[in-house]
């Protein structure tokens, strides 16, 4: 039940709630934190997954099930600036009616363009600005070569970043590095604004082994999107070397809209197919997946903005007792990993790097006690309670700052 005291919140994400991350990394949270707080929820939904009619009304039913207020706008795409700005506007207007009609404390903004609206509303009524900023988003469009270098949509992004640091009540980062970083920043120097370190946390009651027997043939497990950042090359690369020394091991992909993108690597890497399962899962089935997986790659591209990265994959990996390769330069994951002894960090994807690292990562997975490493190491850094927690704590310490006048 919620607490009539506590204080309103409006949740802003660019991210549909009919995608597979707005359930695992927006609705998740806001299920629980629903106990507490009255929860209003703007979301950005696209088309496509709009038509989808019987998930639509699942995902709708879930949202009134936990008394969450949803308010689902449509996203649009092209032009992009446009379209986007467009979102924005729109957005920002509903985002206003919301904070005046239900008087609002606190509006809770994921990532930038969300950002965007939530710091035009706190300009016109006050209402606190929790900026849950995920990751270096303008760097990133320029890592991942979206944006030229020192572009005048860089420039303007990192001008809104300023905006949103300085004028920010609280700031939420993913990862201990990007932290430090941010203290770094030259205009942020004596008026640092608070900030929680949230790592992407998963639920750990769902993400749990299903059954204790080991995975035969030995089977290698990549998850989530195959372009831009995660390294599917490399990921075939490490594959070839591990059926050098497990000459039955499998790979099993799990990926959603790529699937010809993919075919076509793996046609490209000269290895044989049928060694390769390709599979398409919902959010639901992904628990089942993963526990037909010996060990996870958990590989991205290395770039500044990776500091901000905490990887989605790598809690579910190891919430379902998996370690994981990974490589360096990405978040506090090599930190996290090797503390732990749950996964292999490889320095470089040099033949002989990625060699040496399937032996250990194949010698790692039949250590006797790794599953429960793996779920201890998930429970400490990425449990979903702990992520919820964190946030009341904000939300509560910002209600008391608002009642204050501060």
């Amino acid at each position: 039940m919620t607490d009539r005291s506590s204080p309103a919140i409006l949740y802003i994400s660019y991210d549909g709630m009919l995608e597979p991350l707005g359930q695992s990394q927006v609705l998740a949270y806001l299920e629980m934190l629903s106990d507490r707080y009255p929860i209003r929820l703007i979301s950005f939904e696209k088309k496509e997954d709009w038509c989808r009619r019987e998930e639509r009304e699942a995902v709708r039913m879930r949202i009134e099930a936990a008394g969450i207020a949803w308010i689902p706008l449509r996203y649009h795409k092209t032009p992009t600036a446009p379209a986007t700005a467009f979102d924005i506007l729109a957005g920002a207007f509903v985002a206003l009616y919301q904070v005046l009609r239900h008087r609002i404390a606190i509006v809770h903004a994921r990532s930038y363009v969300a950002a965007t609206m939530a710091l035009l509303v706190k300009r016109v009524t006050g209402t606190k600005f929790l900026f849950d900023m995920r990751g270096f988003w303008a760097d990133e469009r320029i890592d991942a070569g979206l944006w030229p270098a020192d572009s005048r949509l860089y420039r303007f992004a990192k001008r809104l970043e300023k905006r949103f640091l300085m004028a920010a009540d609280h700031v939420v980062t993913l990862t201990q590095a990007s932290a430090r970083e941010i203290g770094t920043f030259p205009y942020l120097q004596g008026r640092k604004p608070a900030i929680a370190v949230i790592p992407t946390c998963a639920d750990l009651d769902r993400f749990n082994r299903v059954g204790n027997a080991r995975p035969t043939p030995f089977t290698f497990g990549f998850v989530g999107a195959a372009g831009t950042w995660s390294l599917f090359d490399q990921v075939l690369a490490c594959f070839r070397q591990l059926i050098e020394v497990e000459p039955e091991a499998r790979l099993l992909v799990v990926n959603r809209g790529e699937h010809a993108f993919i075919r076509e690597r793996i046609g490209a890497s000269g290895i044989d197919p049928e060694r390769i399962e390709l599979v398409t899962a919902d959010h639901r089935e992904m628990p089942l997946l993963l526990s037909r997986i010996s060990a996870g790659a958990a590989v991205r591209r290395q770039a500044y903005s990776q500091i901000a990265c905490a990887p989605t994959k790598l809690a579910e990996y190891l919430g379902c007792g998996i370690p994981c390769l990974a490589n360096e330069g990405i978040g506090d994951v090599k930190a996290i990993l090797e503390e732990a002894k749950v996964g292999i960090v490889l320095k470089d994807f040099s033949d002989e790097e990625v060699r040496s690292g399937m032996k250990a990562l194949v010698a790692l997975s039949r250590e006797p006690d790794i599953a429960a490493r793996c779920r201890t190491a998930a429970q400490r850094h990425f449990s979903l309670e702990s992520g919820v927690a964190a946030y009341g704590e904000i939300y509560d310490r910002l209600a008391v700052s608002r009642r204050a006048g501060r």
